[in-house]
């Protein structure tokens, strides 16, 4: 459904985004990840045609983005930075007259659109009385008007409140689940993509650091925390026998292939070594993010 390859953009000498090659296919909740400045914003604009790549190609929906812009854009909704909105007006008017810089749209569909995203008994009121989740909920409601097989959403949680995070994550499951719909969002919220999405990349001042299925990372959990007064001699003794393949930050260690911790716990106390701790530890998507952009920021030096 996306596809970039080899794309660059300059903004004069600044490189907002370095060789970024990346592909969302269809049926995926694909997240972007990466801190601000990172590339997110640029990556999406490029995407939508808003902005113009320096280098490389762009496809959306099979259709180059620089040369097709509204081929390849007819299938796709997007909230692209902060969605704007007539406060004096309502929100159904609001979404008849937004519709009109693609195509008119029938009233039938606004009304189904505003129900698709729980705003129905609100959408006569004035959108200046609505809360930031309502808001929110109308943006999506704008992104689903020309009926898209793509929805993109650049930080679609942004000053979500919890009950409201946990309400744009039920829509986009939704979405998703019941349209059928391809998702690509960027976020800074990232225990919602570690529950919504099934793949991701990481970007990292303009560069893809990783992209891969959410699944392989949280198969990569369960690494073992080993708590004694002599972590290098512990481990030491550990590789020696093959029990562990890795230890990292005086804390963590890797045990090898069908190797457990009552092993390693075993050998230790023979040998003499105080184990006052060994446990199971659990790896979270923003472990893993501060890991990957730790070790970028550690290469680029």
């Amino acid at each position: 459904m996306i596809a970039l390859d080899q794309v660059d953009k300059k903004f004069g000498v600044r490189a907002a985004v370095r060789d970024l090659t990346l592909a969302v296919r269809r049926g995926d909740i694909f997240g972007l990840l990466g801190h601000n400045g990172a590339g997110k914003s640029t990556a999406i604009g490029m995407m939508l045609g808003q902005i113009w790549p320096t280098r490389g190609q762009i496809k959306v929906c099979g259709h180059d983005v620089t040369l097709h812009r509204a081929q390849a854009l007819r299938n796709v909704g997007a909230i692209f930075e902060a969605p704007a909105f007539y406060d004096y007006l309502s929100g159904r008017r609001n979404l008849a007259i937004l519709s009109h810089y693609s195509a008119p749209t029938p009233p039938a569909r606004i009304r189904e659109v505003i129900d698709w995203v729980g705003l129905t008994g609100r959408e006569d009121s004035k959108v200046k009385t609505y809360s930031h989740g309502m808001r929110a909920r109308l943006a999506i409601a704008q992104a689903l008007l020309p009926h898209p097989e793509l929805l993109i959403l650049d930080e679609p949680g942004s000053g979500l409140d919890p009950e409201g995070i946990a309400e744009m994550r039920r829509t986009i499951v939704r979405l998703h689940r019941e349209l059928g719909l391809t998702i690509l969002l960027s976020s800074h919220l990232l225990n919602e993509v570690e529950q919504l999405c099934t793949r991701i990349a990481v970007l990292h001042q303009g560069r893809k650091v990783f992209e891969g299925p959410v699944a392989d990372i949280i198969a990569g959990r369960g690494r073992v925390m080993l708590k004694t007064p002599d972590f290098a001699a512990a481990t030491a003794l550990l590789r020696q026998h093959g029990i562990i393949t890795d230890a990292a930050d005086g804390k963590y260690i890797a045990l090898g292939e069908g190797r457990t911790t009552a092993e390693a716990v075993k050998l230790l106390v023979g040998a003499g070594v105080a184990v006052e701790g060994i446990w199971q530890q659990d790896q979270t998507l923003e472990d893993f993010y501060l890991g990957v952009v730790k070790a970028a920021a550690d290469n680029a030096e």
